[in-house]
Parts: structure tokens; C-alpha cells; sequence
């Protein structure tokens, strides 16, 4: 029962920019495409890769 209210207030899985290194394509997803790409940037909340997370205030 815990581990289902857990994955209730889980959010969706953050966005990433990955670079293939065989061929230099980029693209935006959520996991690697595989073995030959690299992940060069996020996390982002959208899959264009263009909405990067709110940042947090310094406490």
C-alpha cells in the first residue's frame, strides 16, 4: 500500500538532451536512445527539450 501512494505523487520523468556519437544527431528524451548516445543537457519539462525546471530559491 505505501509503495502505491508513493508513486502517486511521483511527477512525470524529466526530458533530456542526447547527442549520438556516431553521427552527432540530437534529440530529446526521457531515456537514452542506447549505447552510442551521450546525454549532453537537461533535465527540461517538455519533450522539445525547451522548458528547463523552475529553480529553487536558496534557503
Amino acid at each position: 500500500m505505501a509503495a502505491c501512494l508513493s508513486a502517486a505523487w511521483a511527477g512525470p520523468a524529466p526530458w533530456y538532451q542526447w547527442r549520438s556519437d556516431l553521427q552527432g544527431q540530437t534529440l530529446c528524451a526521457q531515456a537514452s536512445p542506447g549505447a552510442a548516445w551521450v546525454r549532453v543537457d537537461g533535465p527540461y519539462l517538455d519533450s522539445d527539450c525547451r522548458r528547463p525546471p523552475p529553480r529553487r530559491q536558496p534557503m
